[in-house]
């Protein structure tokens, strides 16, 4: 969850969402997001709405940030009222490190979101975990508690790579930690991977793909580092002291992440995402990728709800503070326009390995296809068939398919 946060209208201190939005809820699947913001240490890549113990400040801490979640929900229930969404599909807790909470605090929240909507049956349920801060003992207890899904912060097997990220757990533990969380019996683990690091080089990625590989895990994300803005390493970088990452560099990894992972039998659903079966496809980002509603959790949190997106405000004792008030932490919102909506749907479903239907688009928009699929970034065949599909040169260049389709 990126720190910088967009404009818009003032969110009601009650929270209250117009009838058309609460009428809608859930028609096309509902999930709730819980972001944990704290971290033991900030990693020099990140530019996420995180916080360690030095920066909290008073009014926040772990030790009470269950119950504060917990009264987000209660007022997320009394905003829904009589128009709840029929099931929640899918839980995602995400930071930060939510594994620097108790695991049975981490049981409580998703024990409350149970109580307040109801968990589908066959819910799926992730949390994100720094390897270092899981036991085999906190993963049986996540498990028993109804967590399905776990996602692991690996990022490279390469201990030069990890030291560059200032990430604080050694190189093998990622692997062993998603090892542990198959004997603790999860039904699904991720290991997250990110490429293009200085100083990381070719050799080094093939270790880190063999090694997630080899941990048996049924899912694997893998990202091309971006740098932003007041991060630790855009310093470093501006300052000379290591190279800005390379564009072709990053192409030449995430064809050898295609390659390596098609050949041990995951296949690619999204731009930057593979599993090895559907079951094995993260539901809770398909919700966000395919336009679905979701309650946003924590401070800096998003939401949306029949149309209507708003997000907290960023700071975890801002946020405490608004919730004890008897407020919405709720800092702005704003109603998409039809042009928005699709925009936005256009730029998330065409990094989907379904992609979407050429009738979606305009005129110009298929003028535009139809020249992305001349230029082989559109599969012919699917194009066809009546679908804008992205070819393996297509996911390298998606962005510039996306312009192609919205002119």
């Amino acid at each position: 969850m990126p720190g910088v946060l967009p404009e818009g209208e003032p969110v009601p201190r009650d929270g209250a969402l117009p009838a058309a939005a609460r009428r809608a809820v859930g028609a096309r699947g509902f999930g709730v997001y819980v972001h944990v913001p704290f971290c033991a240490s900030r990693c020099g890549y990140c530019d996420f709405n995180t916080y360690t113990a030095a920066e909290l400040g008073g009014g926040a801490s772990r030790e009470t940030y269950a119950d504060t979640v917990l009264a987000e929900l209660a007022l997320a229930g009394r905003v829904l009222g009589d128009t709840p969404p029929p099931r929640v599909d899918t839980v995602f807790v995400g930071g930060g490190t939510p594994t620097l909470l108790p695991a049975d605090d981490l049981a409580r929240i998703l024990d409350g979101i149970d109580r307040t909507w109801g968990l589908a049956a066959d819910a799926e349920v992730t949390t994100e975990a720094n390897p270092e801060t899981v036991t085999p003992e906190s993963l049986r207890t996540l498990r028993a508690a109804g967590y399905t899904r776990i996602s692991l912060g690996m990022q490279s097997a390469a201990p030069g790579v990890l030291a560059i990220l200032d990430r604080q757990h050694s190189a093998g533990r990622a692997t062993a930690a998603a090892l542990e969380a198959r004997d603790a019996g999860f039904d699904h683990v991720n290991l997250d991977l990110i490429y293009g690091t200085p100083g990381e080089s070719a050799e080094d990625f093939a270790v880190s793909l063999d090694q997630v590989v080899a941990a048996g895990v049924d899912h694997v994300s893998a990202y091309a580092l971006i740098v932003e803005d007041g991060t630790r390493l855009a310093a470093r970088m501006r300052r000379g002291e290591l190279p800005y990452p390379s564009d072709d560099v990053a192409a030449d990894r995430y064809l050898a992440a295609e390659a390596a992972l098609g050949a041990a039998g995951f296949s690619w659903y999204e731009v930057s995402n593979w599993a090895r079966s559907e079951a094995a496809r993260c539901r809770h980002n398909l919700l966000y990728w395919t336009g679905a509603d979701w309650w946003g959790l924590g401070p800096g949190a998003h939401s949306h709800v029949g149309g209507v997106r708003w997000w907290n405000v960023k700071h975890p004792t801002a946020y405490a503070q608004r919730l004890a008030a008897g407020e919405s932490p709720g800092l702005a919102r704003e109603l998409l326009t039809p042009d928005e909506a699709h925009m936005e749907d256009v730029m998330l479903r065409v990094r989907l390995a379904t992609g979407l239907p050429l009738s979606g688009l305009d005129e110009a928009g298929r003028a535009g296809a139809e020249r992305a699929r001349a230029d082989g970034l559109l599969d012919a065949d699917a194009y066809a068939a009546g679908r804008a599909v992205l070819t393996l040169r297509g996911r390298l260049l998606a962005d510039a398919v996306v312009r192609d389709l919205l002119p």
